[in-house]
């Protein structure tokens, strides 16, 4: 395991809670990117800014041998910091509510550890990504070349895991996370009298029906073995109390851990909503948003990240081919381009951390000090520090 110097966890700890001080929503992160660019080439590293708009790549060279990259996230959400402490958010409508604050300076720290003690012979790429809330910040960096710029053999990442012992690693040889897509179902009808609803087409009943049906697909078409969630999360319509309105529009998401159940799904939500309204005369229309695929491991590099979990924390704080989450991560589009794989570093200390994209959220500082031994301990066995 490697001996972390106190003062680098200690000063990635002031890293992170003056990023969590100063949120930034995705692709506006520059007084992010800005520091952890001059943090970077503080420590000799080749730093390369601007990738995405605010994406930060700092690259550390020592001798002959492979490249590997290691991401962390640095955008914010628009949440409102519901904590009292001094390192509270100072942006109003804005927070760390997700992790990102800690990922990245887990990652810095290891770049500095990495930059000092050089047990390696090859090539590390850091990469800093912006907007991974929503706005495809990782898609934009493997659209703009970062895969072709930073040659790496295989790519990395973490994100903090409130449900998990805190330092406790989690990785799968397949999917950990699920793809994500949005649609809009457009329900239209014909208007009348509240009181003379045979002389119109009401699309709120046509609503109701499609909602209960909908939710079948998951449980009656689909596979008990295949992973899926569809979620009706908004419903637009009317405006007056004694009439039925014309349209009615539903809109939700949708959820899967492959990519054959997600092109099912979809298929069968459009059948659904054109063919469900049909007996009331309302006719229904999907507009769809393809968001982010599957976030899934290849095998080998998957267990090439559990064995450096294994040597850095020991067997009984690694754990394997559990249960994938149904949230979404566009850390999946850079494992559709490169090899690698994505980890949950655990978050729960003596009382269960506050959720995820929770006002009353703050990351874990007791378990920087573990990320960045995980950081280590991959790097060092992946690029040979034996013969280093």
């Amino acid at each position: 395991m490697a001996a972390i110097p106190l003062d680098i966890i200690q000063q990635a700890v002031a890293w992170r809670r003056d990023f969590h001080a100063h949120p930034e929503i995705g692709l506006r992160e520059r007084r992010t990117s800005g520091r952890i660019a001059e943090l970077l080439k503080s420590f000799g590293l080749e730093v390369y800014s601007g990738i995405a708009q605010t994406g930060v790549v700092g690259t550390l060279r020592h001798g002959d041998g492979p490249a590997i990259g290691l991401r962390a996230d640095i955008d914010a959400l628009p949440v409102q910091e519901q904590n009292g402490f001094d390192h509270r958010s100072r942006v109003e409508g804005c927070m760390h509510a997700c992790g990102h604050d800690g990922h990245t300076a887990i990652l810095l720290a290891t770049a500095r550890y990495l930059s000092e003690t050089r047990r390696f012979s090859g090539t590390v790429h850091f990469v800093f990504q912006p907007a991974e809330e929503n706005a495809g910040g990782g898609q934009m960096m493997v659209n703009e070349g970062l895969f072709e710029r930073f040659p790496m053999q295989a790519i990395y990442a973490l994100h903090n895991w409130p449900g998990l012992a805190a330092g406790d690693v989690l990785v799968n040889p397949g999917a950990m996370m699920a793809s994500q897509d949005g649609f809009r179902i457009t329900l239209t009808g014909r208007s009348s009298h509240a009181a003379m609803p045979e002389r119109g087409a009401d699309p709120v009943v046509a609503a109701a029906q499609l909602i209960l049906a909908l939710q079948t697909i998951t449980s009656r078409r689909l596979s008990p073995q295949e992973q899926a969630v569809i979620s009706i999360t908004r419903i637009e319509g009317g405006e007056a109390l004694n009439v039925i309105p014309e349209q009615v529009a539903l809109a939700g998401t949708l959820r899967c851990l492959s990519d054959e159940t997600r092109s099912t799904a979809r298929r069968l939500i459009d059948e659904y909503a054109a063919s469900v309204p049909l007996p009331f005369g309302v006719r229904g229309e999907v507009r769809w948003r393809y968001g982010y695929p599957v976030t899934r491991n290849q095998p080998e590099t998957a267990s090439a990240l559990r064995d450096a979990a294994v040597s850095a924390l020991g067997a009984a704080r690694v754990h394997w081919d559990r249960p994938a989450s149904l949230a979404a991560e566009d850390f999946s589009y850079m494992l559709q381009a490169c090899p690698g794989a994505y980890f949950w570093l655990g978050a729960d200390s003596t009382s269960p951390c506050a959720p995820l994209h929770n006002g009353g959220y703050d990351f874990n500082d007791d378990i920087i000090g573990d990320g960045i031994r995980v950081w280590v301990a991959l790097v060092e066995r992946s690029l040979g520090a034996a013969n280093a």
